[in-house]
């Protein structure tokens, strides 16, 4: 059935992982009957947790899609997985939505996930509800969690349900909008009169809700004071223009389990909250926002921006300027496929066989622009190497196709170390990361911590020998150097001659020099490349017959080595710029955990956030190995950062000792 744009919601559900998200999805699609049964995530049976990594957590890693109807409507759900390591995930289905359902927990506390939804919706103006699930369940405390949304995010929230709990079960759910009472029992709901001894709690969230009503217009706003009741139609309307606004933060609540609960939230996803905005083109135009490229092929996930995609159509890709046929149109429901003949605008769709990538927009010849995904910088690094040699080019060509899939991690070799280098959002995100090269391509990985590419220099002059002499019969080897070595400020060897008289014919400086360049690339303490380095050729000799470029350049060699270690040699750490926005009440935590890393503070400065700060440090690039991980468990996933690399500078002696020693043991 092709459904009109009026008559679509693109709803994406965020929050915390384990608060309920998917739970309520497989709720929703058994009570409007677009599924026989309801899922459970223990028993992996669930509609969006599909993917056998999904399966084995028991937690979802990807966004995924499912329809539902209701009242001659079409609400698209995009449930998003609630752990950070996807975040990626999320803002791609926040992408394709128009409105948010924040899905809250009543067991608990509001947690960092509820947090950073919240500010996903209004970096993005997004319009949101909050749904708050588990009502039903042991320490649920549907009032806890209410009061706590009004404190965090303020009177701008506003119950429009309030469920009914009796022997730990949900009875029933009052409208507040309506002050009426529906009990549910599976599928079937009934009208009551709502129960004498919540009189005063329901008075009290219903005058709530007409407060913030009333703050979205002058004339309620006086009729509220007055006490004069506003019409349905008045309701309706604060409602809507409330919730686009984001002046007004609904809050409703439902059991999964029992189901009460799930006509309210149904009916508020379509009567408020908005129906997708077309783009203003003459033409028809798509965004894909998601591709899934498994074992199986490549899916791509769309968002019809304009006009109507029919089947068979061919589309031009804004990027390539390639044409791409519509083969076959898809809506998904999990990883069902089911096919239609077109979608109108504002409806989600997705076609097989496409090589556009993600956010890439396919028009009939128009123009559409649309802002980028604003992805997170990945932090977290390891060195990735196969279990089996000669397995690496799997490597290589599975995470090349993952990367399609997910735009939050990295895979590159490191010019220096020769070693290749996986960097993501987390350990969770990694490990799935592993898996995944197994299962689709047969490719077993070990990961550690990359090397640190550190350097050596050089303290103090010195002068030095460097002679070379072989004779084995025939023409034999000679080449005699003096070269003065001394520290300066440079990342390339600088090589200079102060020869007088000849003693070493120009045409072997460059031989000299080459030599010299080559043993910059393995300083004499750990191996490390050596900077700040001066060398001047001030002397030497040679000889008519046994003297070469190749003699020279091995007596440049044999100088370096001699001369290097009675220099005062050194080992310099590289050392990054930190830079952490954290909320101010961790500030200390940070400060002593950065301490402990020999980092130090450079300044603290507010952040955009009010009651942000962030934090300038210079810390050494060695003592951050784990500080993604550790920052998300100190800041409970608050807080971020940035690394980047400032200089180099000399090594506390412990360090350069443990630096020389590891070198040692690695060349054994």
């Amino acid at each position: 059935m092709q459904y009109k744009t009026e008559n679509i919601r693109n709803v994406c559900l965020l929050g915390h992982g384990g608060n309920g998200k998917t739970s309520l999805v497989e709720a929703l699609l058994y009570y409007t009957k677009g599924t026989d049964r309801l899922g459970k995530i223990a028993d992996g049976n669930t509609v969006c947790d599909f993917d056998p990594e999904e399966i084995k957590r028991g937690s979802g890693i990807s966004a995924a899609l499912a329809p539902v109807e209701w009242k001659g409507n079409k609400i698209n759900l995009i449930d998003t997985p609630g752990y950070f390591d996807y975040e990626g995930e999320v803002l791609q289905g926040l992408k394709a939505a128009d409105a948010a359902a924040i899905v809250v927990s009543a067991k608990n506390n509001l947690h960092v996930g509820t947090e950073k939804a919240y500010k996903y919706c209004q970096k993005k103006n997004m319009p949101n509800i909050f749904v708050v699930t588990k009502i039903d369940e042991e320490n649920g405390d549907f009032m806890k969690v209410y009061t706590a949304l009004r404190q965090q995010f303020g009177m701008r929230v506003c119950a429009l349900t309030y469920p009914v709990i009796g022997n730990g079960k949900v009875l029933g759910m009052i409208d507040l909008l309506k002050m009426t009472y529906r009990t549910v029992e599976g599928t079937t709901a009934n009208d009551a009169p709502i129960p004498p001894a919540l009189a005063d709690t329901v008075k009290r969230l219903k005058d709530e809700l007409n407060e913030a009503l009333a703050e979205t217009n002058e004339e309620l706003m006086e009729k509220y004071f007055e006490e004069i009741p506003f019409t349905d139609e008045e309701v309706q309307t604060a409602l809507s223009v409330g919730i686009r606004r984001r002046a007004l933060l609904p809050v409703l609540s439902c059991s999964n389990m029992t189901l009460n609960g799930l006509e309210s939230i149904l009916n508020a996803m379509v009567d408020v909250l908005p129906a997708p905005t077309p783009a203003e083109a003459n033409g028809t135009g798509v965004y894909i926002f998601k591709t899934v490229a498994d074992a199986f092929g490549k899916i791509s996930y769309f968002k019809v921006l304009c006009g109507t995609v029919k089947s068979g159509m061919t589309l031009s890709d804004g990027k390539s300027g390639t044409g791409e046929k519509f083969g076959h149109i898809y809506v998904m429901k999990g990883k069902k496929q089911i096919e239609v003949e077109e979608l109108s605008a504002g409806d989600i769709g997705a076609v097989t066989k496409l090589s556009a990538s993600t956010e890439s927009v396919l028009t009939s010849g128009i123009k559409i622009d649309v802002d980028p995904i604003e992805y997170p910088v990945p932090n977290l690094k390891m060195a990735i190497t196969a279990k089996k040699k000669g397995d690496e080019e799997k490597i290589s060509q599975g995470l090349q196709k993952m990367m399609e899939e997910d735009k939050t991690f990295t895979y590159s070799m490191d010019p220096e170390t020769k070693e290749q280098i996986l960097c993501g959002m987390g350990e969770a995100q990694i490990e799935v990361i592993c898996s995944r090269l197994k299962a689709r391509n047969g490719v077993d990985v070990e990961l550690k911590a990359p090397r640190i590419a550190y350097r050596e220099t050089i303290r103090k002059k010195v002068k030095v020998q460097g002679k070379h002499k072989k004779q084995s019969g025939g023409h034999g080897q000679y080449g005699d150097v003096w070269i003065e070595f001394e520290p300066c400020v440079s990342e390339e060897l600088v090589f200079e001659e102060s020869i007088f008289g000849g003693a070493v014919p120009k045409n072997y400086f460059p031989a000299v020099e080459k030599g010299l360049r080559e043993c910059t690339a393995k300083g004499v303490l750990a191996g490390y490349p050596v900077v700040g380095l001066k060398a001047t050729l001030v002397d030497g000799s040679y000889h008519d017959v046994d003297s070469s470029e190749m003699a020279f350049k091995t007596a440049a060699g044999i100088a370096f080595r001699e001369g290097l270690p009675k220099a005062a040699p050194c080992i310099l750490e590289p050392i990054g710029m930190l830079k952490v926005v954290i909320p101010d009440g961790m500030m200390g935590d940070i400060i002593g955990d950065i301490n402990k890393r020999r980092g130090q503070i450079m300044g603290m400065d507010p952040a955009a956030d009010q009651g942000w700060t962030e934090v300038t440090a210079e810390i050494p690039m060695s003592e951050t190995a784990t500080y993604a991980i550790d920052l998300r468990s100190i800041t409970r996933g608050r807080g971020v950062f940035t690394l980047e690399f400032l200089r180099y500078q000399e090594a506390p002696m412990n360090v350069a000792e443990q630096v020389i020693a590891d070198a040692a043991k690695a060349a054994e």
